[in-house]
């Protein structure tokens, strides 16, 4: 009877050695598990859409005859802009017009680019896409842009103007931010003439048409300018982004 229970002593710490392990590995699955939620709980953080590094841009406005066959002229052109260092941004299509048509392409040199805007090829395949009447050219410097997607849908506004100090206007304009955007305004790209930083380009978002353009007209607004120091009446031309790229 002595010899059972000494044979069975073994088999009992066998037994306990497992049953621990087993509550080992359990005890790991578990902490393993939760550390896996928590990580997937975790919110993500948001991406900074916002470049204030100097970008230069070559901005053109025309008339065409056909839009579509225009747009197809000007993507087959791709070559000739990119031996000058330009490339594709955006094209946009008037709000009161769509036969009217707003071009952004990034630069990487001004100086080629400006030869670029006075070249005969350019001219040829301006007139040769359908291009209606003299083109607006501007060489910009942009020194403030959100890059984030917005709906395609909301009308865009590009407003030019000139002003009597930059750095008197670009301060006012930043502290009048959250003043647009009660009014149905959100800033996109903001900049000035790539020769005289006293003459300003400003492209918006009109989330709220009623709103922004009722704002357009009040003396809220006027009086912002006033203190931002813009010289004259604002020049507005409103669109719709077609294309981003």
């Amino acid at each position: 009877m002595k010899r059972i229970k000494i044979l069975s002593l073994p088999l009992f710490f066998a037994a306990l050695f497992f049953l621990s392990a087993c509550g080992g590995n359990a005890t790991k699955d578990e902490t393993s598990d939760t550390a896996t939620s928590n990580k997937a709980d975790t919110p993500a953080v948001a991406a900074n859409t916002i470049v204030t590094s100097p970008q230069g841009m070559l901005v053109v406005t025309h008339k065409v005859s056909n839009f579509e066959k225009w747009l197809a002229a000007y993507e087959s052109n791709d070559s000739m802009k990119l031996a000058s260092g330009i490339h594709n941004y955006v094209v946009g299509r008037g709000f009161q017009d769509s036969n009217m048509v707003f071009v952004v392409t990034k630069v990487d040199d001004i100086e080629k680019a400006k030869a670029f805007a006075k070249s005969a090829d350019l001219k040829q395949a301006m007139k040769k896409s359908g291009v209606i009447g003299t083109p607006e050219i501007s060489l910009q410097t942009t020194t403030w842009q959100d890059t984030g997607m917005l709906n395609n849908s909301n009308v865009r506004s590009r407003t030019s103007f000139s002003v009597k100090d930059w750095a008197t206007w670009e301060k006012n304009f930043i502290d009048g931010r959250a003043e647009r955007i009660a009014n149905g305004i959100v800033d996109r790209a903001y900049g000035h003439d790539a020769d005289d930083n006293n003459k300003v380009s400003l492209v918006t978002a009109v989330t709220d048409t009623a709103k922004a353009f009722q704002y357009y007209k009040s003396d809220e607004l006027k009086k912002r300018r006033e203190a931002g120091g813009v010289i004259g009446e604002p020049k507005r031309f409103l669109f719709y982004v077609v294309k981003r790229y």
